[in-house]
């Protein structure tokens, strides 16, 4: 039986645009505890690696001298908690699919092609979104931060993705929009295809990457090549 190729897929920035709500919960968090807000465009920035490295990337850059009150344990769970919570009852007040994934989803289960999310949101936040964006049916698999005891960008994040869904890395690809997505898909050994302008405060000429894309609008012609 011939093995069926396998898609890795990262949710913000790839999948959906997740922005708009993500700076919501953010700018919520932050006014509770007595931090400066964000753009939208500022949040981009900091989206990929989950809620509580983006809260305290967040502080370092707007107020280094108070980020030691955040390393309190108690403190910084509060601000996750806070930060989950409301994200998690506002997850798609606002956000999008990013241009022609549906098409695109369509296509590969067309082709029986496995796919799996592999994202650095937390798994129910991940699943939940998913299911009201409507794309849930599609993937066989969904990873999140706190789905192994580790994440991206360690790159058994997406090959114990890999081996659960009996795939081989010889006919899988990653599909993400930041550094992190890549040096995961770089060290797992698979091909990389990298949105532009991701959630990543890279260049994207700075961020590793076998394919460059800027939405999924012709995707299906590059992963036809590895089929």
């Amino acid at each position: 039986m011939k093995q069926k190729f396998t898609i890795l897929l990262d949710l913000d920035g790839t999948l959906v645009d997740t922005a708009p709500d993500l700076m919501s919960a953010h700018n919520h968090v932050m006014k509770k505890f007595g931090y400066p807000t964000k753009s939208t465009d500022e949040i981009r920035n900091l989206v990929g690696q989950g809620a509580g490295a983006m809260l305290g990337r967040s502080i370092w850059g707007q107020a280094k001298k108070e980020f030691g009150k955040v390393q309190d344990d108690k403190i910084k769970k509060e601000m996750i908690e806070e930060f989950v919570d409301y994200y998690g009852k506002n997850i798609i007040n606002e956000s999008t699919l990013i241009k022609g994934v549906k098409e695109f989803l369509i296509w590969s289960k067309k082709k029986n092609i496995s796919m799996a999310v592999c994202t650095n949101k937390q798994e129910h936040l991940a699943i939940d979104l998913l299911k009201k964006i409507g794309i849930y049916s599609y993937f066989e698999y969904v990873a999140g931060s706190n789905t192994f005891d580790y994440c991206k960008p360690d790159p058994r994040h997406l090959t114990n993705v890999i081996e659960i869904l009996g795939g081989e890395i010889k006919k899988c690809i990653m599909i993400g929009d930041s550094e992190t997505d890549a040096i995961a898909g770089k060290n797992a050994g698979i091909p990389v295809i990298l949105l532009e302008d991701g959630y990543t405060e890279k260049n994207t000429s700075e961020i590793y990457h076998d394919h460059l894309i800027k939405d999924f609008i012709g995707v299906e012609k590059i992963i036809s090549k590895y089929l």
